[in-house]
């Protein structure tokens, strides 16, 4: 968390109130979470009646994709959902949950090589394959491709899908977890109908995010209680997170350019001296030396050959140095990641990937004591792999 922002957290925390309660303790909660509201609005481009607070990123992608699902089946009776191949499991779970219980189809957009999907591609999904009235709606209940990928750092033309999406007259969503702070976002100026952000990816605390939704979205919510943020969100409102969330927010909006600069080439720096190992790693994604437009500034992911990712994340760990792989478990079988396999990666070169996240607590030290692990880690990797 930045500092500003646990400042703010531990002195909120401090105070009674429920922002949903009349008293005096309860109003004054409420004031705290619409400042905070209006300053979250205006750091993404949205109006505040377009901010729905959530748990975090994961509930907010659970509402934007099953809360449409559900309005869109019960008004034109669509039930197709245009995805992403290379989305977060926090949408692809979902979207998964609908065609198992609800009966959904689902389209998927296959990126290319580099993780980009194709406006092109988009247009011939949005073909209406049923015409359900003299309208000619479509049978799509929504289309949700990321703003920018998790693990390579591909940043989607999102201006120009949602567009698509739009003129045919479906509900467009985007995941920018992982643009907000680093890539120019700007809700209004997008096109979405639907936007997922989370506080901790902006040094805000975990357990706290939002859905920013158009006025005239139409949303079933996923829990019933209490009624609160547009009666689609039920819950208390927790004062604290949210108040911490504007702030971290706000900062990161406040220096995304001259931070965006810095991490692009800290980014480049790592990158650069990896491939110079002569170790035969390579780049997944595509990456231009001072580029930040088509890849986030601070993401770098580094195919490893002849290593399992797992084997390359313990080590380093053991080294100080925290990573991630991005593939997943099933059944106590590492798999490997599902974005790679999507992009055309074959199994064997997918399973060596690593994934290195670059913040605003990343330093030059940091990519030196990478660089200066590296080596040794690949080579005992190898030999445990048999590779070496």
């Amino acid at each position: 968390m930045r500092a500003s922002a646990r400042a703010a957290w531990v002195e909120q925390s401090q105070r009674g109130g429920n922002p949903s309660s009349l008293h005096t303790s309860g109003r004054a909660a409420r004031a705290v979470v619409e400042e905070s509201r209006e300053e979250i609005a205006g750091a993404l481009g949205a109006r505040p009646s377009e901010v729905v607070f959530t748990s975090g990123g994961t509930e907010a992608d659970n509402l934007a994709i099953k809360g449409t699902y559900a309005a869109r089946l019960a008004s034109v009776g669509a039930r197709r959902l245009v995805v992403g191949g290379i989305e977060h499991h926090a949408v692809l779970d979902p979207v998964e949950h609908l065609v198992e219980t609800q009966g959904a189809e689902v389209t998927w957009l296959e990126p290319d090589r580099c993780g980009h999907i194709s406006v092109d591609d988009l247009k011939v999904a949005l073909a209406p394959a049923a015409v359900a009235s003299v309208t000619d709606a479509l049978d799509v209940a929504v289309v949700s491709v990321m703003w920018a990928n998790n693990e390579v750092g591909t940043v989607q033309p999102v201006a120009a899908l949602a567009a698509v999406a739009r003129e045919a007259g479906v509900p467009f969503h985007t995941d920018a977890v992982q643009a907000v702070g680093q890539l120019p976002v700007d809700f209004a100026a997008s096109g979405a109908d639907l936007m997922t952000v989370s506080a901790h990816k902006v040094g805000g605390p975990v357990g706290v995010g939002a859905l920013l939704a158009r006025r005239d979205a139409k949303l079933v919510p996923l829990a019933h209680g209490g009624g609160q943020e547009r009666q689609v969100r039920s819950g208390t409102l927790d004062a604290a997170g949210i108040r911490a969330f504007a702030v971290a927010l706000t900062e990161a909006v406040a220096e995304r350019e001259v931070e965006a600069k810095r991490l692009t080439a800290l980014r480049d720096q790592l990158i650069g001296r990896a491939l110079s190992l002569d170790l035969g790693i390579s780049v997944s994604g595509c990456w231009t030396a001072g580029e930040a437009t088509d890849r986030l500034p601070g993401n770098a992911h580094l195919l490893v050959p002849g290593c399992e990712g797992d084997s390359l994340l313990y080590l380093l760990d053991a080294a100080g140095v925290e990573c991630s792989t991005g593939s997943a478990c099933q059944a106590g079988v590492p798999q490997p990641s599902h974005v790679l396999l999507a992009m055309g990666y074959p199994e064997a070169e997918a399973r060596g990937a690593l994934r290195l996240s670059l913040g605003h607590t990343s330093t030059d030290a940091d990519v030196d004591a990478f660089i200066a692990a590296l080596p040794g880690v690949v080579e005992r990797a190898r030999r445990a792999s048999g590779a070496a």
